[in-house]
């Protein structure tokens, strides 16, 4: 009897120990595996998530970065136009400063041209009322006329 003494009283104890870990040992064991399962489905779910995202950030950042480029493009062809156009312009205006210039040049030529031409009138006159002038006082003959008025030539 003492076997089966020694047996109700391991099993006893046995019984005992598996309340006990049932008890205080199993729910604690429970709640840490279903917080670290919930912890896992969560990472899982996230790490999806962050995929997503991360495709739509990549996808977003080529769409931002083509618009940069179409706009860097816009810009630089705007500015191309720009410089063109400031090109044309100053063209255009030396043009039209040239051609004020040659104006001008033409202008002062043609006026210095009258004044030369007036002074010219003016020295020939007066040669010419002196010349008259030496011939009425020497009332010379034709030959002498003509050697006098030679010489005047010769003198302007």
């Amino acid at each position: 009897m003492n076997l089966n003494a020694t047996m109700l009283g391991q099993a006893i104890s046995f019984v005992i120990f598996v309340w006990l870990c049932m008890k205080y040992v199993w729910p604690p064991l429970v709640t840490l595996l279903d917080e670290r399962r919930d912890e896992i489905a969560t990472g899982i779910k996230n790490t999806a998530a962050a995929a997503k995202e991360l495709e739509l950030a990549r996808a977003n950042g080529e769409s931002i970065v083509a618009e940069a480029r179409e706009k860097a493009q816009s810009i630089i062809e705007l500015g191309q136009q720009r410089q063109n156009q400031l090109v044309e312009e100053a063209a255009e205006l030396a043009q039209k400063e040239k051609a004020k210039i040659i104006a001008e040049g033409k202008a002062e030529v043609e006026s210095e041209k009258s004044k030369v031409r007036q002074e010219l009138k003016s020295e020939m006159a007066d040669l010419v009322i002196e010349s008259a002038s030496k011939l009425i006082r020497k009332n010379l003959d034709s030959k002498s006329n003509h050697e006098l008025v030679e010489h005047m030539i010769s003198e302007m």
